[in-house]
């Protein structure tokens, strides 16, 4: 199948009654424990940003280092090391426990502040006149990690600088993990850099992730230290209502995903050693949600039937009234085979 640019091929339709009023395109590449391609969607050589898809790489120095036990981290921590989560008042205290714990505070976080996402916790906030913090942003986890990890290796204070020692680390395990030298970066929205690989690189990283535990060295230690504790913990990856958290709860056996912004998803597979990449060309968030589920459905770990596969399978979307009017659909073969292109 030939594929041009980012375009990619079709994934997503949205149909309005018998009307194909949109559709979304996009990639897809799942490795096997090899880290080779087992089957792709698009263009496995696709460049992208992995955006917080590749949190766990990220907090992989973090581990590896030997910081996070030096200061005491437990699953919990690493889990919001690698989250995007809610804001919600546990998210944030637990963080701020975190901090305090390592003699730091708000203050040291660069990620900037941000309204949670959490309603209840927003609307807390907005009723006490709260002043918008930095512990409520999405990736204050993985500030937190970057933080620790400065304080481990004595570096300054401005851990997301690319000269930091903090961010080299990054950068080292991110190119050793994809297996590419990463070609470039973007400042995400935390203010951290993130580095581009491809969506084979980042389907291999995972793939390495899902049958760590079958090595026994620093590194793999630390990466299934990483995946056991998103497993363990859903809740504080994202939060309720979010297809991260959501589908964690609802496979047939323990499986590790992560979004990320733009239209990214990861999956890690350790029963099956596989690894997932995903990319809607287009960034939407209901396309790469589908997707995500579509592709779990796949691979035999998410039953279609399930109330949370059917949500992010299918819709359905509906007006202000609640009437359903509207509904997504994976296209027809990325659930089955037929066209999903062997490499």
């Amino acid at each position: 199948m030939t594929v041009s640019g980012m375009e990619g091929v079709r994934l997503v339709e949205l149909w309005r009654g018998e009307i194909l009023e949109s559709l979304h395109c996009g990639h897809v590449v799942v490795c096997g424990p090899d880290g080779e391609i087992e089957e792709a969607w698009g263009n496995p050589e696709q460049v992208i940003l992995p955006r917080s898809s590749a949190k766990m790489l990220q907090a992989l120095p973090l581990v590896e280092s030997g910081a996070a036990a030096r200061a005491g981290l437990g699953a919990q921590h690493l889990a919001l090391a690698c989250a995007s989560h809610e804001g919600t008042a546990r998210h944030a205290g637990l963080v701020a426990d975190w901090l305090r714990d390592q003699g730091m505070g708000p203050e040291d976080l660069r990620c900037g502040a941000q309204s949670p996402w959490d309603r209840a916790e927003r609307n807390k906030m907005i009723c006490t006149d709260a002043a918008l913090s930095p512990l409520h942003n999405n990736c204050s986890g993985k500030h937190a990690g970057f933080l620790t990890l400065s304080q481990h290796l004595g570096a300054g204070a401005d851990y997301i600088d690319m000269a930091h020692p903090v961010q080299v680390a990054a950068l080292a395990a991110h190119e050793e993990v994809t297996g590419e030298i990463s070609p470039g970066f973007g400042i995400d929205g935390c203010a951290a850099p993130n580095h581009a690989t491809t969506l084979h690189g980042l389907a291999r990283a995972m793939s390495r992730y899902a049958t760590a535990s079958g090595r026994s060295d620093a590194r793999s230690r630390a990466q299934t230290a990483l995946t056991e504790a998103m497993m363990a913990h859903p809740d504080l990856v994202a939060g309720d209502g979010r297809p991260c958290t959501e589908l964690m709860r609802a496979t047939s056996e323990p499986v590790a995903i992560k979004f990320g912004a733009d239209g990214v998803f990861i999956a890690i597979l350790p029963a099956q050693g596989r690894g997932v990449a995903i990319k809607i060309s287009d960034g939407a968030t209901r396309a790469v949600d589908c997707v995500i589920a579509a592709v779990l459905v796949r691979l035999g770990v998410l039953d279609p039937e399930h109330p949370a596969a059917r949500r992010f399978l299918t819709g359905p979307i509906r007006n202000r009234r609640g009437d359903a009017v509207a509904r997504l659909k994976p296209v027809r073969d990325l659930i089955g085979a037929a066209n999903f292109t062997k490499i």
